[in-house]
């Protein structure tokens, strides 16, 4: 079959979270080697996920502490159209800002208003995201009932970008909530049956309680979706459609 945006897209997230969910280990460098390969052969169409592929093994490098390598891969993404500014001010990624190639690259990047605003909000709920689910967790601590509650998630911007490569954020996010939803049903899934066994061997069993764990698990979610629904993103009016330098590096503070 033959390659395609959509396809391609689809397996990069699908690298993304397993990244996420086992680590850098279970993917390697492989797979995103090939993702950048393929997305080069289709021509401008495919370039943000080239680009995006170069950025996600410039990270792996860079926390491996191979600078070097980190660079040449940022360069490679920063060619493919990547300027995902907000991303390159992660802790882990801050100590490459001396590098002079690095700033260097930096400086070429270019982006507008509109798709900045755009690419905070994909990183705050990238963070919004991961609260979520670990106050979900809590909730869960010591709850009676069988019931398994899905992560709710706030919906994917559907603005056209003048950059295409905010589409790699959008997917970088879609694989964070696709990890988390799967991490917390898991552990769902391990207390329904951990409470069913209970059930099963100790006639003491609290059924009131369990009705009660049950109801209050569907009113957290319920106040979980709203909230998530309340996060969409709303375009500001009057953003800029021009192009023009990415902010200075150093300048951004990442969303928290």
């Amino acid at each position: 079959m033959a390659d395609t945006v959509s396809s391609l897209a689809a397996r990069m997230h699908d690298l993304l979270v397993t990244l996420l969910t086992e680590g850098p280990g279970a993917v390697g460098d492989a797979g995103l080697h090939d993702i950048v390969t393929r997305a080069a052969a289709l021509g401008p169409d495919g370039a943000w996920l080239a680009a995006g592929g170069h950025a996600s093994l410039g990270e792996l490098a860079c926390l491996r502490g191979q600078t070097d390598l980190a660079v040449l891969h940022f360069d490679a993404a920063v060619a493919a159209g990547y300027n995902d500014c907000v991303a390159l001010h992660v802790d882990p990624l801050r100590p490459l800002h001396a590098d002079p190639r690095f700033r260097a690259l930096y400086q070429r990047m270019r982006i507008t208003a509109a798709d900045l605003d755009e690419l905070f909000w994909l990183h705050q709920e990238m963070r919004r995201m991961a609260q979520d689910a670990q106050d979900a967790a809590v909730d869960n601590i010591g709850r009676l009932d069988r019931g398994v509650s899905l992560l709710p998630q706030a919906p994917l911007p559907t603005r056209e970008p003048h950059t295409p490569g905010v589409l790699m954020t959008r997917i970088d996010l879609a694989a964070v909530q696709t990890a988390l939803r799967r991490a917390a049903v898991k552990l769902d899934f391990e207390r329904s049956a951990g409470n069913t066994s209970l059930e099963l061997i100790d006639g003491s069993w609290d059924d009131v309680r369990a009705l009660r764990d049950a109801r209050d698990a569907d009113a957290w979610e319920s106040r979980r979706r709203r909230a998530a629904e309340d996060r969409a993103f709303v375009e500001r009016p009057g953003a800029g459609a021009a192009l023009v330098p990415c902010p200075p590096l150093g300048s951004i503070a990442y969303p928290g």
